[in-house]
């Protein structure tokens, strides 16, 4: 039996509803997951030979730098920062790294871990964006700073713009969040209210002359598939160290069109409406050098690669997948049947492959009773759908580890999932109406747990459906 890395409740997963597809699904998933560890991606890349620094297939002599900091945020900051850390030992002055969740067997040398807010903003991750800024404000030309970005960082790293508060911050995220955005718009508003994201910390090491070197994983819906991570990435974009490719006319559009103008705060409202030319954030850094780890693509690309070690025949249906999370569920469960049926678009037994962002619209927040997230909303819608389609399965885990408001990666569920539900008096119905998935999912042992895992490549979607007969 394959022995599961990144998937910590494994044997829980496994100990009901149809346990051969689920078995098919969790390995996939579990493999591709060990294959993007960005720990292994930075060490494949970066070593330390005396005073050279080696990243990919650039150099820097460290005997002619004053000063080395590490700087880091994201969802997968603490494996990307460690990497770090470890290649650099005592050759760091000193590093701070903002992460979702601390891990007892996250080991650092020089570098500060602070535990932020995702998705909403906190004091401590404020507190350590300040630190930024005072070690930034206080470099000079022969100063070097390394930057480890993953999503997550716009909460993480929160330091709200001269005459806006850190309650304006978690206030405007949870309304954006809330309202049926895409992630494009939700961030075009979030990065024009903030000091350091959308470009604005790379911003400030060019102004002080230091050298910034930025490593990334990219979670936007079309950033095309890595290659050679060991070449520097011309293309880098967004996030606190790169160019923002939003706009203050794209969040001023966002705010309108999603029609949050009054339950935004005030202050955030007009400070957007008002905003000059001044106020944009960046859109380009010649001189820093980047390099991109992951895009969201190949978390579909590797788990493929699966497949066909596995000898299960697969198929990459999107990695653009965006809308709502339980209206994908019901899509998912009539694709499953399609193929089990008539063969279309593929021929069972087989594998479907998905990646993107869908989220969940909240209109009301008082209707919520308890926790879960997109991809457990979409299993979850999956599993009333799909009781049709004998032996399907759907895993679907936020990347990174944690989903939407719970602490687990996602969920995975069954064509048998409906029936055990209501064999313990759920009603999966109701359970999306009332945004209380984790608490349905894990009652009848479907919620994935992982932890960290060291990406952050948004939505994994892997569909398993068995030929008619086998169940």
């Amino acid at each position: 039996m394959h022995a599961f890395k990144k998937i910590k409740n494994a044997d829980t997963l496994l100990s009901g509803g149809d346990t051969a597809s689920r078995k098919v699904v969790l390995e996939i998933a579990d493999r591709t997951l060990d294959k993007l560890d960005s720990y292994t991606r930075i060490r494949s890349i970066m070593r330390l030979e005396g005073d050279i620094l080696h990243v990919g297939k650039r150099t820097w002599d460290l005997s002619k730098k004053r000063h080395i900091y590490l700087f880091g945020a994201g969802k997968a900051c603490n494996h990307m920062a460690m990497a770090v850390d470890h290649v650099l030992g005592s050759r760091l002055t000193r590093g701070i790294a903002i992460v979702k969740i601390r891990e007892e067997a996250d080991t650092f040398q020089k570098t500060d871990v602070f535990v932020g807010g995702h998705p909403l903003p906190n004091e401590e991750g404020l507190r350590a964006a300040r630190q930024i800024i005072e070690i930034v404000d206080a470099a000079g030309p022969e100063d070097l700073f390394i930057a480890v970005m993953s999503g997550g960082s716009s909460a993480l790293m929160s330091c709200p713009a001269d005459g806006l508060t850190l309650q304006d911050e978690i206030d405007t995220t949870d309304v954006m969040l809330k309202s049926g955005a895409g992630i494009y718009e939700i961030n075009a508003v979030r990065r024009h209210i903030s000091a350091l994201n959308g470009g604005m910390l790379a911003k400030r090491i060019r102004d002080v002359g230091a050298e910034l070197i930025g490593i990334g994983i990219s979670d936007a819906v079309g950033t095309p598939a890595t290659t050679d991570i060991s070449v520097p990435y011309a293309a880098y974009k967004s996030t606190p160290i790169g160019p923002d490719a939003t706009t203050l006319e794209d969040a001023r559009a966002a705010i309108v069109n999603f029609d949050v103008v009054d339950k935004l705060p005030k202050r955030v409202v007009d400070y957007l409406m008002s905003a000059g030319p001044d106020k944009e954030t960046p859109k380009a850094f010649p001189d820093n050098t980047y390099f991109l780890l992951n895009t969201l693509p190949d978390s579909c690309i590797y788990a493929q690669q699966v497949c066909r070690e596995m000898g299960i025949p697969s198929m990459i249906l999107t990695s653009f997948l965006e809308g709502e999370s339980k209206d994908a569920g019901v899509f998912f469960a009539s694709i499953a049947r399609e193929i089990q049926t008539y063969g279309n678009p593929i021929k069972p037994p087989c594998v479907l492959l998905s990646s993107g962002e869908v989220t969940t619209q909240i209109l009301d927040s008082s209707v919520i009773r308890g926790h879960g997230g997109p991809g457990q909303e979409m299993t979850t819608s999956f599993a009333i759908a799909a009781v049709k389609t004998s032996g399907a399965c759907l895993l679907s885990v936020d990347s990174e580890g944690t989903d939407g408001t719970a602490t687990v990666a996602g969920g995975i569920t069954d064509s048998s999932s409906s029936a055990a539900a209501s064999a313990r008096g759920i009603s999966l119905y109701q359970t999306l109406r009332e945004h209380s998935c984790f608490e349905a999912l894990e009652a009848i042992g479907s919620a994935v747990f992982t932890g960290n895992t060291g990406t952050n490549l948004c939505d994994l979607n892997i569909l398993y459906v068995p030929a008619m007969g086998e169940y």
